[in-house]
């Protein structure tokens, strides 16, 4: 029911003349949404940042109390130009952000709104920079990690899905999606079953996770190795965060072109939605508040791996 959103979205991405404006055009005909596009200059060029609201029947826009939930599609950007010709594998976070927006939009203008707000975001750049990486080159980006938490993650959310293209490594093989465990305050928590079991219902299949080390839930440029930006999200937060990568059992570069699967970006897309009114429902948890106390009790906090650490500059 996601695939006809992701379809729109991939052909309003794919094109070199495509910006911030172009894609808030898709929610023209919803006069409920809220979208803001705001154009930020780094050292390597531009992007648009986007911000869409879906707001809920009970939502804190309102004045309600229902969850607000953050949905951030994660990249460094949609297009390599003028080295590469066409949308890159590394767009599909931010292909399957739009498209979970679009259809949450579709939903409520047919009478289908959710308890609580949804906000939704991403970055266009039809125009990045690459990025040297083993085992396959990365998409850089215009902008450095810390504008993009600035623009991306905003405090109004409560519990976070960050969508990421993760098909440049050897440790998750299978195509379709994956999650990872919850990761919040510089903790990495068991993987919510809740999560699992949506998982299972939307893929029809049993559940895939992904590993996260220590090293990929701490900031960009530090000098350590992180398997994607997947989890930057969790730096700039106190919310739980959750990571849903886009997977291949083939190694694809970020920057490589004809890797985008419309049918595994629709699945991140459906397990976003379901996740949405869930979360907002409360009937979905991240993890257990509990056994959060519990162990910040037992070992303290972990809030320094959110920093760059001792002896190490943004860079």
């Amino acid at each position: 029911m996601a695939l006809m959103q992701t379809l729109t979205v991939l052909e309003a991405l794919d094109s070199a003349f495509v910006n911030g404006e172009a894609v808030g055009r898709l929610f023209a005909g919803f006069p409920g949404v809220s979208v803001s596009v705001t154009t930020v200059k780094g050292d390597k060029g531009s992007t648009d940042f986007i911000k869409i609201l879906i707001p809920g029947k009970d939502g804190k826009s309102k004045g309600g109390s229902a969850p607000t939930f953050g949905i951030v599609g994660r990249l460094g950007g949609i297009g390599a130009r003028p080295s590469r010709i066409g949308i890159v594998s590394d767009a599909d976070g931010a292909v399957a952000a739009v498209a979970s927006a679009l259809k949450l939009a579709a939903m409520q203008a047919k009478g289908d709104s959710l308890p609580g707000d949804v906000i939704i975001t991403t970055h266009i750049c039809p125009d990045a920079p690459t990025l040297p990486h083993e085992p396959v080159d990365f998409m850089d980006s215009p902008v450095d990690i810390l504008v993009m938490n600035r623009y991306e993650i905003m405090p109004e959310m409560e519990a976070i899905l960050s969508i990421d293209t993760t098909k440049g490594n050897r440790v998750v093989n299978h195509k379709g999606i994956a999650i990872s465990p919850t990761v919040k305050e510089g903790y990495i928590l068991r993987v919510s079953e809740d999560l699992l079991r949506i998982m299972e219902m939307t893929t029809g299949i049993p559940p895939v996770t992904f590993p996260v080390t220590t090293q990929d839930i701490t900031p960009y440029g530090n000098g350590l190795y992180h398997i994607n930006s997947i989890l930057q999200p969790a730096v700039a937060t106190d919310a739980p965060v959750v990571g849903v990568a886009v997977t291949a059992q083939s190694v694809v570069p970020g920057c490589g072109t004809g890797a985008s699967h419309e049918v595994d970006i629709a699945s991140a897309v459906r397990f976003a939605v379901e996740t949405a009114k869930e979360v907002t429902s409360g009937t979905c948890s991240f993890y257990n508040p509990e056994e959060f106390s519990r162990i910040t009790a037992l070992y303290g906090s972990m809030k320094k791996l959110q920093t760059q650490g001792e002896g190490t500059q943004v860079g």
